[in-house]
């Protein structure tokens, strides 16, 4: 079995500025793979534990920050057999429809039998890339999987929880899968891992590899801003008399009008 493991590069959360107009400045954060999609590395690991004769290939799509040594030894260091990114300057601030339509291209031209992607991303977090990417390929394609019950070739059992119930789905591969935060507690690489990741081979391809035209922008993101700050009354209410009891349920008030 072929898996293709689909995942992003994010801004470390605590690298981020916020300039004066609220505009925020990711110029000095370090790239990080998305959380959510160490959930599905961790998942393609454990499915190729279960089965014979298979194969797990990382896949990203993206900038500058995809030729960052230290991000590409993370995401090897995880389990993924090899690496194959798609890097080029227009990929930078992709949109879903976007990066969707290049993984697509992708992951066509690397062959699959099965493509795991996180939910959503700790940016946008859109939930909408592994959907549309199941879409464009014409597969089997599910969201929100919180569990694998059972797999063998040709097919894949699994669980999804939604409001009031319990869904079990078998899917015929080739199939994509998005999985929820809670499949699993990805695994902390250890020091032989990360070391022998940096043998395991990386494909470089660029638009012109995938043969790729033009990809009509559905929408524009015309800025990412964060929410403005209140400033803090500071107001302190000593005591447990009714007296204070109603003070302070007035300032409540005041404060929810």
């Amino acid at each position: 079995m072929k898996i293709i493991t689909c995942y992003k590069l994010v801004p470390e959360e605590q690298d981020i500025a916020i300039n004066a107009n609220g505009n925020l400045d990711i110029s000095k954060a370090a790239p990080k793979i998305n959380p959510f999609d160490l959930c599905a590395v961790e998942t393609g690991v454990q499915l190729k534990s279960l089965i014979d004769d298979c194969s797990i290939t990382a896949m990203s799509v993206g900038g500058k920050a995809l030729t960052n040594p230290k991000a590409r030894k993370d995401v090897l260091s995880r389990g993924p057999d090899d690496l194959t990114v798609v890097i080029d300057d227009k990929f930078e601030q992709l949109l879903p429809h976007q990066t969707a339509r290049i993984l697509m291209a992708a992951a066509q031209k690397t062959g699959f039998d099965l493509i795991i992607c996180g939910d959503g991303s700790s940016d946008l977090y859109a939930q909408q890339v592994g959907l549309q990417l199941g879409e464009l390929l014409g597969v089997a394609n599910i969201n929100a999987v919180s569990k694998i019950i059972s797999a063998e070739p040709g097919k894949l059992i699994v669980e999804r929880a939604l409001d009031n119930e319990v869904e079990v789905l078998e899917l015929v591969l080739p199939a994509v899968i998005s999985v929820s935060a809670d499949i699993n507690e990805p695994t902390i690489p250890s020091m032989k891992t990360i070391l022998a990741a940096a043998k395991k081979p990386v494909t470089i391809l660029s638009a012109a590899d995938l043969a790729l035209s033009d990809i009509t922008e559905l929408v524009e993101l015309v800025s990412v801003i964060a929410p403005k700050q209140k400033t803090r009354q500071n107001i302190v209410i000593e005591g447990d008399d009714e007296q204070k009891i109603a003070q302070f349920a007035e300032h409540l008030r005041k404060a929810l009008k």
